[in-house]
């Protein structure tokens, strides 16, 4: 063997070595994306507060319910939502708050002064969750594991 075909070698063995190092975690990525399911966030009974001294605040408050049938037990994770602030003293402002989601009815709030009102507000950057493994609950409730004794 002479040294051009010996080098040849190892340069397509350390190619493929590469090119397995680059393709391993993009296939592992794949897999778990595979994995992840989006809940279904709604917000519902969206009010403001009244008035309340001495900082001359109001909440704006909402009751969110998460579906999350299609996630694992006990998921969560975060969401934001995105406001259009109204002033009477100051243009229009569209900002996000960060807020918590489970699987449970939650109330989320925010604060706001006095002259300010929520023009609109969306959900948005749900984080997914862990697919739930139907095939083991099925397979369990197959074998009797879910029977009370």
């Amino acid at each position: 063997m002479t040294n051009a075909s010996l080098s040849i070698r190892i340069c397509t063995a350390a190619a493929a070595a590469f090119l397995a190092a680059i393709i391993e975690p993009i296939g592992f990525a794949t897999a778990v994306a595979a994995n992840l399911c989006r809940p279904v966030l709604t917000l519902s009974e969206v009010q403001f507060s009244p008035i309340r001294t001495p900082k001359l605040q109001r909440s704006w408050t909402a009751v969110l319910t998460v579906d999350a049938s299609e996630c694992a037990v006990n998921s969560g994770g975060h969401f934001d939502i995105v406001f259009t602030r109204l002033s009477e003293n100051a243009p229009d402002l569209e900002f996000r708050e960060r807020f918590v989601w489970s699987p449970f009815p939650r109330n989320v709030a925010l604060d706001f002064a006095a002259d300010e009102a929520v023009a609109s507000y969306r959900i948005e950057n749900v984080t997914p969750c862990v697919c739930s493994d139907r095939g083991a609950e099925d397979r369990a409730a197959a074998n009797g594991a879910w029977r009370k004794p």
